[in-house]
């Protein structure tokens, strides 16, 4: 048996090997092979193989029922997993599609709210583009972040040279200071103002701090000016009837007594003029008779003195017309001149008639058409403002009191000036001599007509188109500039 199995062993391993073998196993002591003998050992090796390949062969089908149980329920496990793949897949394409709808829809709001934001802030600006108010908006370091465009017609200034910037270097002419700013940012409260620019133009300005996190303000500016020129014409309306009526009023109470004055006077100078009164009077004494005499030598002249100031009173009452009148010049200085001399009599302790007049009047000047009771009025205004400047210096110092009046002509314009070498005005003073507003109620209380010279202003620069200027130094004095131009 074993030699068999060396056999097999050998046969596997080398065809030739085996031949040999097989020849040499089965041949008898004689030396010839016995078929019968090799007959039955192939077949019982091949029974062996065949035995062996059924094993193998079974074997290797239980392997591959075994392999095939595991691809079954690998494959059930695949399919289990790829139906829950697949049913995860599907939840997820629902949940993708119902994202992308939800998506859609706020999409959809997103651009309907972006072209509401739109439409109300092109509503927005177009309100700030054309509201008549100067709107600034500045944030908490005081740089501009809104300059809309009426500010920009009234400053020249465009808004991109603007945003960015302080509102000092923006537009330095803006009557807003950064204190002011800063006060209502710090105190939190909206703050009002009134400002004038160089009298011309007039200005109601608002600060309003903002409320949300951003610190800053907004500023409004109205202009007022027309509003302005309106009420101050009004007021210098009133102010001009007020002043014949009572001018008039004045010289008709006076006029009665004075006229009845006159006449007992007239009467006693009559009586005085007769021989036998003359003879008596000479009798008792000539020293007697002489002081009569001046006595009422004087009392005449008073009396016409004062029947002058009553006339002077009734013309400026009367004078006041709708419509400019060609006048001279220099009649109405003197006219005005007369009247000063009466209706200031007395400024502080300085009479008017006690200052020093130096006349420079040019030859041969045009004549000017002008509202003469409005002309006469701020020559008055100016008199009695350097009379209070003289006064103020007089108890302070011993001096010559002097205003100096020139007329000239010069290219189609009358210049008027009226010096005096009275206090001058500080440089505060002279920005403030012409304006109509004050800054609190104690300023207000220093302003009357003596001081503050803002209808007076208004007279020229308004109704006779002209021009008004002040230059003054506080030890020299001060000169008033008036320009008005001879063809209206």
């Amino acid at each position: 048996m074993k030699n068999i199995f060396l056999l097999v062993i050998l046969a596997l391993h080398s065809p030739s090997v085996l031949a040999l073998a097989i020849t040499e196993l089965f041949k008898d002591e004689h030396g010839v092979r016995n078929w019968q003998h090799l007959a039955n050992y192939t077949g019982g090796t091949l029974l062996i193989l065949l035995t062996i390949v059924t094993i193998y062969l079974l074997i290797a089908r239980r392997r591959l029922r075994h392999a095939n149980r595991e691809l079954t329920a690998i494959r059930n496990e695949l399919e289990t997993r790829v139906q829950r793949r697949t049913a995860t897949l599907d939840e997820s394409n629902k949940l993708l599609q119902e994202s992308n709808r939800l998506l859609e829809e706020e999409i959809s709001q997103h651009v309907i709210t972006t072209d509401q934001l739109r439409a109300s802030e092109s509503y927005i600006n177009d309100i700030l583009t054309s509201m008549p108010l100067m709107l600034v908006g500045l944030d908490k370091d005081g740089r501009v972040t809104h300059w809309n465009k009426q500010i920009e017609m009234v400053s020249g200034v465009s808004s991109a040279d603007a945003l960015g910037k302080t509102l000092q270097q923006a537009y330095p002419k803006m009557a807003v200071l950064p204190e002011e700013i800063q006060e209502s940012i710090d105190r939190n409260r909206i703050i009002h103002l009134k400002k004038s620019l160089r009298s011309l133009y007039h200005y109601d300005i608002t600060i309003y701090p903002l409320q949300g996190q951003e610190a800053g303000v907004v500023i409004l500016v109205d202009d007022v000016t027309k509003q302005t020129v309106a009420e101050n014409m009004l007021i210098h309306n009133d102010k001009m009837s007020f002043m014949g009526e009572l001018a008039s009023t004045m010289a008709h109470d006076i006029n009665l007594p004075l006229q009845a004055f006159m006449t007992d006077l007239r009467y006693f100078q009559q009586s005085l003029s007769d021989p036998s009164v003359i003879e008596t009077l000479h009798a008792s004494g000539s020293e007697q008779a002489e002081k009569l005499d001046h006595i009422v030598t004087d009392m005449s002249a008073k009396g016409e003195q004062v029947s002058a100031i009553i006339n002077n009173l009734l013309a400026f009452a009367r004078s006041r017309s709708g419509i400019k009148q060609m006048a001279d010049i220099v009649e109405v200085m003197e006219s005005t001149i007369s009247l000063a001399d009466e209706v200031i009599s007395v400024c502080g302790h300085l009479p008017f008639k006690q200052i020093n007049l130096e006349r420079a009047f040019e030859q041969n000047l045009p004549l000017l058409p002008c509202y003469i009771t409005e002309l006469k009025q701020v020559f008055l205004s100016l008199f009695r403002h350097a009379c209070h400047a003289l006064a103020l210096k007089e108890e302070v110092t011993d001096f010559e009191p002097t205003i100096k009046i020139i007329l000239s002509e010069n290219y189609d314009n009358l210049w008027v000036k009226i010096q005096h070498n009275g206090l001058g005005l500080t440089a505060e003073e002279q920005m403030n001599l012409f304006e109509p507003y004050f800054a609190d109620d104690s300023a207000a209380e220093d302003a009357d007509a003596g001081q503050r010279l803002s209808f007076s202003y208004y007279i020229v620069t308004e109704q006779h188109e002209g021009h008004m200027a002040v230059t003054s130094d506080v030890e020299l004095g001060t000169t008033i500039h008036i320009q008005l131009p001879i063809r209206s």
